[in-house]
């Protein structure tokens, strides 16, 4: 019998339409089904939009979770996911949206593609990261490095 490796990753999600929290939560119960188990869940977290104008504020929460998809496999069940829930993108560029979720860690890997790039290239800049993501990471977890590097 195969033993089958399971990869650790760190997801950060925001809503800042609708019915934050309830697109939060339906997007955390769809990862425990699509992707698989959830290790921790930080605090929803408040935030102003980041790159752009708005009025609608953010709910943001970050979670640790363990899954047996390659990075492209999760990328493509996360957006899955965002559709599910009513993610729609008319621009390019950051807009208000009822669901967003980005791989922030992927074990201790590094990937650059036109597809993903993980570690997420700005997650030391915002802070709707960073405050949810250190009440889930401690000094020996294996992805403190990256916040550190």
């Amino acid at each position: 019998m195969e033993k089958v490796r399971l990869n650790r990753v760190l997801l950060s999600m925001g809503s800042n339409l609708g019915e934050k929290i309830e697109y939060l939560e339906n997007a955390i119960e769809a990862i425990k089904v699509a992707v698989g188990e959830v290790e921790f869940v930080s605090s929803y977290y408040e935030s102003e939009p980041w790159g752009y104008q708005s009025e609608n504020q953010f709910i943001n929460v970050c979670l640790t979770c363990f899954t047996n998809l390659s990075p492209f496999e999760l990328l493509e069940i996360l957006k899955g996911i965002e559709a599910t829930i009513g993610r729609t993108k008319s621009q390019t560029g950051y807009e208000d949206r009822c669901i967003d979720i980005d791989i922030i860690f992927y074990n201790n890997e590094e990937i650059e593609s036109d597809q993903l790039t993980i570690p997420h290239p700005h997650f030391k800049k915002r802070e709707f990261v960073m405050i949810p993501l250190l009440e889930i990471v401690e000094k020996d977890d294996p992805f403190y490095h990256f916040i550190n590097s």
